[in-house]
């Protein structure tokens, strides 16, 4: 039996549409619209993604989880050579996967918070990332966070 398997996560249609939505990038106010509902009612849905994914918190770390768990679709993999991570920016894609905030990354690497937000900046572009949710679908693409990886930190 595999670990995903232990951990198997199913999530709702509309729970699942909701945190698809947002792992491309889009404002929950956009995939609400898109899906014909209230954005109050895109809010429920992702609350109770959340909650099943383990209770995370950040939209980020469900984006994560939801891969890593297969509760999502994942997306396609690009060849992870066809793009050059700093040490620096590649250090912040799982404390960000994590949910983590700048202040705590900061005291994690031990580095300044400054630093860290122009790390975390760099690395949205380097991702070509629109937002911290879609850095998470950009850096599992590229291979820089895995299944195994968030599945440690789940533990």
């Amino acid at each position: 039996m595999t670990t995903t398997t232990v951990l198997k996560v199913v999530l709702a249609r509309r729970e699942r549409q909701i945190l698809q939505g947002l792992a491309t990038g889009n404002a929950l106010s956009q995939v609400a619209l898109g899906l014909k509902i209230r954005e109050g009612t895109a809010a429920g849905y992702l609350k109770l993604a959340k909650s099943k994914l383990h209770g995370v918190s950040e939209t980020a770390s469900a984006v994560a989880v939801g891969y890593a768990l297969e509760a999502i679709d994942r997306p396609p993999l690009r060849d992870p050579k066809t793009l050059f991570l700093p040490r620096e920016q590649q250090d912040l894609v799982p404390l960000i996967a994590r949910g983590m905030a700048p202040a705590q990354m900061a005291t994690e690497l031990d580095r300044p918070v400054a630093v860290v937000r122009a790390d975390g900046r760099n690395l949205l572009t380097s991702l070509q990332a629109r937002n911290r949710s879609h850095l998470i679908t950009r850096a599992w693409q590229f291979q820089r966070l895995t299944a195994d990886e968030v599945i440690a930190w789940l533990r």
